[in-house]
């Protein structure tokens, strides 16, 4: 686990393309410690950007969700580890995607998060898949079986940490977007957390995407968040 309060801030780069990608890493500079490619990215340049930023020391975090079969997903994984970034999310639905992820990973520095269940979902959704389960029940069987296949950690919402830091002990990474700070606007997305909360309950990292992207000033929102990490992990 990092130290830094600004170590623990992932700043997810949803941008159209790699310009503008670089524009807002210009902008935030050393005011974060992980950056974050997802699906919008990593089809308008991503791949390459990534391992652009590894090769310049910087951290990154490949969001691409894999869930497909074994063959793919290994092969994926391995791919994703040559481009040196830190950090791959795979779906956590089943023991034959992880098993495949842990293989493809083989070799390399690359840790792997299960996604348990995703931060715009609540009850209603996951009956609608079939799923008689709470969100956090949910979250909490999929992330066992993550850690069962040897995965780094989990993403999961703020609102189930504290019961995942319970049920998978001190060495699981608990990563967890749907980060809003007071005040500000939960969009797309249902079950939110502040940083202070979401840092209290035993996350590692957070994902804060729009409350840094689109403020007027990327890197003083950036820093009023690490402030409150800081404040939560001193507190």
């Amino acid at each position: 686990m990092t130290d830094k309060a600004r170590d623990r801030l992932i700043v997810a780069l949803d941008v159209p393309g790699a310009e503008q990608a670089r524009a807002l890493i210009d902008t935030l500079q050393d005011s974060v410690g992980v950056y974050k490619i997802g699906l919008e990215l990593l089809f308008s340049g991503g791949l390459s950007l990534a391992s652009e930023l590894a090769a310049r020391g910087k951290r990154v975090f490949i969001d691409a969700k894999l869930l497909d079969i074994e063959a793919t997903v290994e092969r994926a994984t391995a791919s994703i580890a040559r481009t040196g970034a830190e950090f791959l999310t795979v779906h956590a639905l089943d023991c034959k995607t992880l098993d495949a992820a842990v293989r493809g990973r083989a070799g390399t520095k690359l840790k792997l998060l299960g996604v348990t269940v995703l931060t715009n979902l609540d009850r209603d959704d996951l009956k609608e898949q079939g799923i008689d389960r709470s969100p956090q029940e949910l979250a909490v069987y999929r992330a066992m079986l993550a850690q069962e296949a040897g995965f780094d950690g989990v993403v999961a919402s703020g609102q189930d940490a504290a019961v995942l830091r319970q049920a998978l002990g001190p060495k699981m990474l608990i990563v967890t977007p749907g980060i809003r700070p007071e005040g500000a606007a939960s969009n797309d997305q249902t079950r939110i957390a502040t940083p202070a909360r979401a840092i209290a309950a035993g996350a590692d990292y957070l994902v804060v995407g729009r409350p840094i992207t689109a403020a007027e000033d990327p890197r003083e929102a950036a820093e009023a968040i690490v402030a409150e990490i800081e404040s939560a992990l001193s507190g």
